[in-house]
C-alpha cells in the first residue's frame, strides 16, 4: 500500500467511527428516550445516510483542495498565512484531492453494501449497550455500596445524616401528612 491508500484508509477508519458514534446516539435517543424497540433493519436507512452525508463532506473537502491548488498555482511569494498556499503547495493540495475522493468513494461503497451497514449498526448497538451497561453499574456501585467496603464511609457520614435531616425526613413528613390526609396536599399545593 501506498501513502495515498494509507491515508484513504485512516481517512475511512476515522469516518467509519464517526459513523458509529452519530448511529450510537440515535440509537440511544430511539430505544431510550422514545421507547421504542430496537431493530437492526430499522437503522440501516440511517447508518447509510450518515455515511453518505460523510462521503459529500469529503468530495466538498476535496473540492476545496482542488480550488486552493489552482489558486496557488504560479504563485511564488510568501504566504500570509496558514492557508494562503503558494507553487510550493501545489503537489501536497493535489495529493489531499485524491486522498478525499478516495475517502469519499469507499464511503459511497460503504453505503451501498448491506452487509457493511448492518456491520456498523450492530457496532453502534454493541457501543449504546456497553454506554448502558456502564451507567448501571455505576449506579448500582454508588447505590449498592456497602460501609465496609467505602473507603470515604466516615468522612462522608456527617454530609449523608445532614442530607437525610434537611431533605429525607421532611420529604417523607410530607408524604405521610398527604397519604393520612388528602386534603392536605390539595391545600399546600
Amino acid at each position: 500500500m501506498g501513502k495515498t491508500a494509507d491515508a484513504i484508509a485512516e481517512g475511512v477508519s476515522i469516518a467509519s467511527a464517526a459513523a458509529r458514534l452519530a448511529l450510537r446516539n440515535r440509537i440511544l435517543v430511539d430505544t431510550i428516550a422514545k421507547d421504542e424497540p430496537f431493530d437492526v433493519a430499522g437503522f440501516g436507512p440511517y447508518a447509510r445516510e450518515i455515511l453518505i452525508s460523510l462521503a459529500d463532506e469529503q468530495e466538498q473537502a476535496a473540492e476545496l483542495a482542488r480550488r486552493q491548488r489552482k489558486k496557488a498555482w504560479g504563485k511564488f511569494s510568501d504566504p500570509d498565512g496558514t492557508h494562503d498556499y503558494r507553487d510550493r503547495d501545489t503537489r501536497n493540495l493535489r495529493k489531499r484531492h485524491r486522498q478525499y475522493v478516495g475517502v469519499a468513494k469507499e464511503l459511497r461503497r460503504m453505503a451501498e453494501d448491506p452487509h457493511v451497514v448492518r456491520t456498523i449498526v450492530e457496532q453502534a448497538r454493541d457501543a449504546a449497550w456497553g454506554d448502558v451497561e456502564a451507567n448501571l453499574q455505576r449506579r448500582l456501585t454508588v447505590e449498592g455500596m456497602r460501609p465496609d467496603l467505602d473507603p470515604d464511609y466516615e468522612r462522608m457520614r456527617a454530609a449523608r445524616m445532614q442530607s437525610i435531616r434537611l431533605v429525607d425526613l421532611p420529604r417523607l413528613s410530607a408524604h405521610r401528612r398527604r397519604a393520612t390526609n388528602p386534603d392536605v396536599g390539595d391545600a399546600e399545593s
